[in-house]
C-alpha cells in the first residue's frame, strides 16, 4: 500500500497545481502543514507551468492500492 501527501496550490492562472510526497509521517499535523506550504509559496522554489503558486488550496493523503498479477 503506497501513501502519498498531495499538497495542492491555487496559482495566479486561476488552476490547481499539485505536488506530492512520498511516504508521509502519519498523522499529518495540519498547522505546520499549512506553514510549510506558505513557506514554499513565498521562497517562489517551484515553476508550475499552470502559473505561480500564490495560496494554500488543500491537501490529502492518497493512498493506492496495486494488485499485480502473472499472467501465464
Amino acid at each position: 500500500m503506497a501513501k502519498t501527501l498531495e499538497l495542492q496550490f491555487a496559482t495566479d492562472l486561476g488552476k490547481v497545481a499539485r505536488l506530492t510526497v512520498d511516504n508521509p509521517v502519519e498523522p499529518v499535523d495540519p498547522a505546520a502543514l499549512k506553514l510549510a506550504m506558505e513557506s514554499i509559496i513565498t521562497s517562489n522554489a517551484f515553476f508550475s507551468s499552470y502559473g505561480n503558486l500564490v495560496a494554500v488550496s488543500g491537501a490529502r493523503v492518497v493512498e493506492r492500492n496495486v494488485t499485480d498479477y502473472e499472467i501465464i
